[in-house]
């Protein structure tokens, strides 16, 4: 018996809507990395690309449960001596809305070139309003 590989050029790729909105963040970005990794397809192979498109909406009302949102720290190196930087998760919302759920998708895609390739076909945006109505996206229930 041989194993089923689809082609680069059959795969259908649909979009997804994700309403962020008083969801907790990890698990938003959970169901938004399986979408974009193609998982729930029945025919997802690891090593292409096989997932759809996904815009998050609403990411600034994303909840942190715990006292993450005072806690929570993120870190960058800018590569000199002395040179990390470190932001808590409520200065980095009021600063940039939309990052700490790029981030948090992004990490929990592979990371290689496939992660990276994957990444470009996520759309996240702080409130409700989004550019990408001509992709007619569906939208995507989550189950809590």
């Amino acid at each position: 018996m041989k194993t089923f590989v689809p082609k680069e050029n059959k795969i259908q790729k649909k979009w997804y809507l994700i309403d962020a909105d008083g969801k907790v963040l990890g698990k938003v970005a959970a169901e938004a990395a399986r979408l974009l990794r193609g998982k729930h397809k029945p025919y997802f192979t690891p090593f292409m690309d096989c997932g759809d498109n996904v815009i998050i909406i609403n990411a600034e009302k994303a909840v942190l449960t715990g006292n993450k949102v005072e806690e929570k720290k993120y870190y960058r190196h800018s590569g000199y001596k002395g040179g990390l930087k470190e932001i808590t998760y409520k200065q980095m919302i009021a600063k940039h809305p939309t990052r700490a759920m790029e981030l948090a998708v992004v990490g929990m895609l592979p990371h290689n070139r496939l992660g990276r390739k994957i990444a470009r076909h996520l759309k996240v945006y702080a409130d409700d309003k989004h550019n990408n109505q001509a992709q007619n996206p569906v939208i995507w229930e989550m189950k809590d």
